[in-house]
């Protein structure tokens, strides 16, 4: 796909946002979510890059993301079937990296579970991430997620986490976590918080975990302190309530 210009990305969301004002919610909880696209559009079927592309923008109000509150998830861990390798596009947001989740979604879901976390497929030891989303863990003192290697989203709302962990003097680190670290600290306390986050849940509370048949809850299984801290803090940021010191935030009219 031909690399796009940011300026020309920006311009046509600033543009189409004015455009559907009117569509933008008001309450609490709510927002317009915003989606730059691009597809191919040649009318023809191969396999090779295509000669054409349709860049467009969606638009969509969304309401509260978490309609009976902010409370903890419970999370299946998948150990055989896997997400994305390194030297492929699970780095990317395409289409083509969802397809590969379905079935073991479906399958947690069934199971009454709200979200899958993905272990590396190399392995099946390193942590991921959760479905749509990047996972953190708040061990003992230090607050960890997992690296960068080609085969993780590089998330917004991850680096927006661990930059106000940073600007609270926090000890966040990038460095790989095995399921057995995790299934560890939830047996011995050392791990006090899980949480994913995301464009749409913002921060999504942890409460247990399922590895290999075994539930393994986390801390006392409600939301944590620094879970709420960060949400709080994130959405205070995003509707105005709060100041801004990242420049976050942009005026388009």
């Amino acid at each position: 796909m031909p690399e796009l210009d940011p300026d020309l990305v920006l311009r046509s969301m600033k543009e189409l946002i004015l455009l559907d004002r009117g569509w933008i919610p008001k309450s609490e909880g709510t927002s317009l979510y915003i989606r730059p696209t691009m597809i191919a559009s040649e009318p023809a079927l191969g396999v090779r890059p295509a000669k054409e592309y349709l860049f467009f923008v969606v638009l969509g109000p969304v309401g509260a993301y978490y309609p009976g509150g902010f409370k903890p998830t419970k999370i299946y861990v998948s150990d055989h079937y896997v997400r994305a390798v390194r030297g492929g596009v699970g780095e990317a947001k395409t289409s083509g990296n969802y397809g590969a989740t379905l079935y073991v979604s479906r399958e947690a879901s069934q199971k009454g579970y709200t979200q899958v976390l993905w272990l590396d497929a190399i392995e099946r030891k390193y942590v991921e991430e959760v479905g749509t989303s990047n996972i953190f863990f708040f061990i003992d003192d230090e607050l960890v997620t997992p690296p960068l290697g080609g085969t993780i989203l590089p998330g917004i709302t991850r680096d927006s986490v661990l930059q106000l962990a940073s600007h609270w003097g926090m000890n966040a680190v990038e460095r790989p976590i095995s399921i057995e670290e995790v299934v560890e600290g939830c047996k011995s306390g050392s791990l006090k918080e899980m949480f994913a986050s995301g464009t749409a849940a913002v921060i999504s509370p942890v409460g247990l975990i399922c590895y290999k048949g075994e539930d393994f809850q986390v801390a006392d299984g409600q939301t944590g302190e620094l879970s709420k801290k960060l949400y709080d803090e994130i959405t205070g940021i995003q509707y105005g309530r709060k100041e801004d010191p990242f420049g976050w935030r942009l005026r388009i009219a």
